[in-house]
């Protein structure tokens, strides 16, 4: 193979990639190409039972209630859980008709991928649209705060985008799957209302991304159908557990926002000192531009420090936060 690092150029957290790419052995890898927090949620014992039987519907309820809280859902708003924030990018285009999707981008490219394979036509949008543009896409689809460069829309303006689309009979989507950490640019305390669809997903913050459970925030024009789709038992029982007890720890949440700040600030140290430009990120990551950062991808992959790499933006690198003070020297020394 020309290029040993091309598996990792589309997605993070590609361990097994890297070990078969460069013969290190997984557990010597420092792994910061995900947003994924490094500090987890301590998982807690779970009941036998959630193996054995299936998910009853006071369970579904009460993981539902946890997320109401966490999030600050409107009481308006229907709360829809799915197996993985992914699952529901996959039906939500399959619940209109085919029309015009705007992206705004660059993003998360699930987005795109879903909506196309669904039939419709996808445009690259640079900003949202005003409430009112004519020609505006049927959907808008934005996040927020966005990846890969942490950039944030202002809620008032999406909230009034919402309307806009509500109007015209169209959607706003709305992926807030990094807003835990932004916790003052969510809608899910204004959400309910026509034309406005909101993901939110305990994978990143929580550290939970294998745990494969997602919420679409909305109201009953589209929850009822996407509930439906979706159909019953949609959540694993361990996940209704799990997800129930991390989302209703609110002093582990507040805690862990303080700690993921203090975190990235020490990152930010080590990247200044490495004589690096950060051009956006959030408290879970750092994206940073340098015109050779392909070589400096590599130079840190042969190190055993695996980051994010863009193919379409060749010189970004993203960088996730490592777990402890160890790990920031490993990365310190590598790009010395």
């Amino acid at each position: 193979m020309s290029d040993p690092f091309s598996v990792f150029r589309h997605h993070g957290g590609n361990l097994s990639a890297a070990v078969a790419a460069t013969g290190r052995p997984r557990a010597e890898w420092l792994d910061l190409s995900t947003g994924i927090n490094p500090r987890p949620y301590p998982v807690p014992p779970i009941p036998a039972n959630a193996w054995t039987r299936l998910p009853e519907a006071a369970e579904d309820a009460a993981l539902v209630a946890a997320a109401r809280a966490a999030y600050g859902v409107a009481q308006g708003a229907t709360v829809v859980p799915a197996p993985g924030t992914q699952a529901l990018i996959q039906w939500l285009p399959l619940l209109r008709p085919r029309g015009r999707v705007g992206i705004v981008g660059p993003t998360y490219g699930e987005h795109a991928t879903a909506w196309a394979r669904a039939g419709h036509a996808v445009e690259d949008l640079s900003r949202p649209p005003a409430p009112d543009e004519a020609g505006a896409p049927d959907v808008v689809v934005v996040v927020n705060p966005n990846n890969p460069d942490g950039r944030r829309h202002d809620p008032d303006a999406l909230l009034a985008l919402a309307e806009g689309q509500a109007r015209r009979g169209g959607w706003l989507v709305v992926d807030e799957a990094f807003a835990d950490v932004a916790p003052d640019v969510s809608l899910c305390g204004r959400a309910g209302g026509p034309g406005l669809v909101i993901l939110r997903s305990p994978g990143k913050f929580y550290g939970l991304a294998g745990l494969r459970l997602g919420f679409a925030v909305a109201g009953e024009d589209v929850a009822a159908p996407l509930a439906a789709n979706l159909g019953p038992w949609a959540v694993a029982g361990p996940a209704l557990a799990v997800g129930a007890a991390a989302l209703a720890d609110l002093a582990w949440r507040d805690a862990t926002r303080a700690w993921l700040a203090e975190r990235r600030r020490a990152l930010d140290g080590v990247l200044a000192a490495a004589g690096l430009t950060i051009v956006g990120g959030t408290d879970l990551f750092r994206l940073i531009e340098a015109p050779d950062a392909a070589a400096r991808f590599e130079r840190l992959a042969r190190a055993g420090i695996l980051a994010r790499p863009f193919a379409y933006a060749p010189r970004w690198l993203r960088l996730g936060l490592p777990a402890d003070d160890a790990g920031l020297a490993r990365l310190a020394e590598a790009m010395a």
